[in-house]
């Protein structure tokens, strides 16, 4: 089994839990059970649950309604380690989103030594 950890920034902001705050309940339940299977899948866990977007950055996926919810994730090991979430509008994930999760892999691993 895998270990989920949610990613802090230096100011000890965790971006992942601030937007699971901000979802409606039902959503965020769904999330979480997402999360939770995850945990228990690591790399086995694939769509439409999860996907590869690019240089090992993962999306797991979470859908509602019309509500789409992104977690992007990456792997150090046997931990996934959750960078932040995000409601997609349209089909592809914003490169702006992966660059940010990009970002936040290379400050958790400078910092990890």
């Amino acid at each position: 089994m895998f270990q989920v950890k949610f990613f802090k920034t230096l100011r000890g902001e965790n971006l992942v839990k601030s937007f699971l705050d901000a979802l409606q309940a039902k959503l965020r339940e769904k999330v979480v059970a997402d999360i939770m299977f995850l945990e228990e899948k690591g790399y086995q866990a694939q769509r439409p649950r999860a996907a590869l977007l690019r240089d090992k950055i993962y999306e797991l996926r979470t859908s509602l309604g019309h509500l789409e919810a992104r977690i992007l994730y990456f792997f150090d090991k046997e931990i996934i380690v959750l960078t932040h979430g995000f409601l997609k509008k349209s089909d592809a994930v914003p490169p702006t989103e992966i660059t940010k999760a990009l970002s936040i892999r290379a400050d958790y691993f400078l910092r990890k030594g």
